[in-house]
């Protein structure tokens, strides 16, 4: 009996495999062997680093409202506290676009958290024993 061997699935799928592997440099966009390789690692990379990029732009939200804030003289974990006080639901995202679109929206933001900040009672100090 003679030997089967799949032939057309086998040739596809490898062809597939170079394909995605189409703008890697040398072996690894031309063999098969390495661009199954290249093509997984690329893979993990990618959804590794859709998690990473979400992680780079909320720091990147954060320096700009920290400098943001300093200019108008606050401190940055001030102005997140007295806007938990002032009840000012707006995300890190939407107050960087505010700080950088419209300097005088933010000024009232920030003077609204500033006002809250300090009629906030404050925590007494724990005395040691």
């Amino acid at each position: 009996m003679p030997r089967a061997t799949n032939s057309p699935a086998s040739r596809a799928r490898r062809k597939r495999v170079i394909e995605e592997a189409s703008g890697y440099r040398g072996r690894r966009s031309k063999l098969f062997r390495y661009a199954k390789d290249a093509r997984m690692k690329g893979k993990y990379w990618a959804y590794r680093d859709r998690k990473t990029r979400k992680r780079n732009v909320r720091s990147l939200w954060i320096v700009r409202l920290n400098a943001a804030v300093r200019t108008q003289g606050m401190s940055y974990n001030r102005f997140i506290e007295g806007l938990k006080a002032a009840n000012i639901l707006l995300d890190r995202k939407v107050l960087s676009d505010i700080a950088i679109q419209d300097e005088g929206a933010f000024a009232q933001i920030v003077a609204k958290a500033k006002a809250a900040f300090q009629a906030k009672p404050k925590a007494p100090k724990a005395v040691a024993a």
